[in-house]
């Protein structure tokens, strides 16, 4: 018997299972994927939004506000990078300047410091690479950057540190309450629970609908990126919008906080909440209208492409606490779109808070701090990797070349509590694989030590889980069939 189960191991289902963990009691999160950071937690800009752009009162605005306050704090203890170059909202006519106007407006209702509307000569004093066509823009200086699925990661990390259990590649089928506690069904056994709280992304719509007496409708809003190799010195230091539209706050060019370009994301809403494939058509879409802002655009440094589903909830705006109608015990944070990724502490230690008040929890006299992950091997000094070399000699040996990641950090990444045990997984804790060969290079030794570390045959390693295999069978086994 569990005292909550939170579905979905996204950046706000660890958010809250980070913020449980500092009550007493016995907590678990479940997921279909086999990691953590599988959804749109790991497919979207890793904009920290200041606040301008939510609808003033509504929850959006509040808890992204609150959200983009507490991150600079959060990562600092997590060990996970964090920045804050500013953004620009671009203007090309008089009609988008009566939009910053707009915008300008609700940043002051909304309490964000600092914005104000500038003119061409400032904006390509700041970004000289912008189309010169440009008239004004918002300068919005607190927006920050993080990477989602590195903070998604360490928030897991620090839940499982204090006794959170990850129930992952658990597929949740439906929810009953039998009276006295509730039972999570999932196609791997049920789960029963004194509390549960649906975090389930593009996958909440039924599960809500089937407990509560006020239906929501979920739309799958899929957005598609490029990703282009870091240079230096970086094309942009900002983030760059353009204005924003009814489906979302437009194609944007910006950095990330490992150096390379982003340009995206379109928005396209489709039946199917899972399809995160990407298109022709999308991908033509994303580079067209980023070319507004940057004419001299190339494709020539794009090294992969990739697509997010965003959980878009029919009536615009955040679903979060008790579920309306359902009984006692059921809550839920859905609709989780952006600014999601900002306002997911303040989501969290709400959300948290609230479900620790309801189940009468005191604080755990045992909470641990999180753990700092360590520094980037190709982030640190030189006198930094000859201390780190001292310590361990993994560090003297590069998996990675692209992104200099070294064999000491690939253990670790497998090792962490919530540990990587795929290929993508080790992807997203140390990058290895997400440089200019995208993994053509260090991909089999990653596979080896996954074996070694989790004594697995390499036709066991997959991609990212589930019947994603590297490997089909050994090359001996090949020649059989074709003799």
């Amino acid at each position: 018997m569990y005292d909550a189960v939170i579905i979905g191991a996204g950046v706000i289902g660890c958010a809250v299972a980070q913020r449980l963990a500092l009550y007493k009691g016995k907590f678990a999160v479940v997921d279909r994927a086999h990691d953590v950071s599988e959804g749109a937690s790991k497919a979207n800009s890793g904009i920290i939004h200041a606040g301008y752009d939510a609808k003033p009162g509504t929850e959006k605005a509040r808890l992204n506000l609150k959200g983009a306050r507490m991150f600079p704090q959060m990562c600092a203890k997590l060990g996970v990078l964090y920045g804050k170059p500013g953004a620009l909202v671009l203007a090309f006519n008089e009609e988008d300047k009566a939009t910053l106007e707009a915008l300008l407006q609700q940043s002051k209702e909304n309490g964000v410091p600092g914005c104000m509307i500038i003119d061409r000569k400032r904006i390509l004093r700041m970004e000289p690479l912008v189309n010169p066509e440009v008239l004004y823009a918002l300068y919005v200086p607190e927006s920050g950057l993080v990477s989602p699925y590195e903070f998604t990661c360490a928030l897991a990390d620090s839940a499982a540190e204090n006794g959170v259990d990850f129930l992952l590649g658990r597929h949740v089928t439906g929810l009953e309450h039998n009276g006295s506690h509730w039972m999570v069904r999932t196609e791997h056994g049920d789960l029963a629970c004194r509390a549960v709280i649906n975090c389930a992304g593009a996958g909440a719509e039924p599960l809500h609908n089937s407990i509560s007496t006020k239906p929501v409708r979920i739309i799958a809003r899929r957005g598609q990126y490029y990703l282009l190799d870091h240079e230096y010195p970086l094309r942009f230091t900002m983030t760059l919008f353009q204005v924003p539209t009814l489906m979302g706050k437009g194609v944007l060019v910006s950095p990330t906080t490992h150096g390379n370009l982003l340009i995206g994301p379109t928005a396209e809403d489709i039946p199917d909440g899972w399809d995160a494939a990407t298109t022709r058509q999308g991908l033509f879409e994303a580079l067209d209208k980023a070319r507004l802002t940057w004419p001299s655009l190339s494709t020539r440094t794009v090294i992969t492409n990739f697509s997010g589903i965003r959980a878009h909830e029919a009536n615009g705006d955040f679903v979060i606490g008790a579920v309306e109608g359902a009984p006692e015990g059921a809550f839920e944070a859905i609709g989780i779109e952006s600014p999601g990724l900002s306002a997911a502490p303040a989501i969290g230690e709400e959300l948290g808070d609230w479900v620790a008040y309801w189940l009468g929890a005191a604080r755990n006299p045992s909470y641990r701090e999180p753990t700092p992950i360590p520094k980037a091997f190709g982030q640190m000094s030189d006198n930094e990797r000859a201390a780190a070399f001292e310590n361990n000699p993994d560090y003297g040996r590069m998996i990675c070349r692209c992104e200099q990641v070294t064999e000491a950090e690939v253990r670790h990444a497998i090792r962490r509590p919530v540990g990587a045990t795929t290929l993508d997984g080790v992807k997203r804790r140390t990058r290895a694989g997400m440089g200019r060969c995208q993994g053509g290079f260090c991909s089999p030794r990653v596979m080896q030590i996954l074996c070694e570390e989790l004594n697995l045959d390499p036709t066991q390693v997959t991609k990212f889980g589930g019947d994603s295999w590297i490997l089909s069978g050994e090359l001996a086994d090949g020649a059989e069939d074709l003799a």
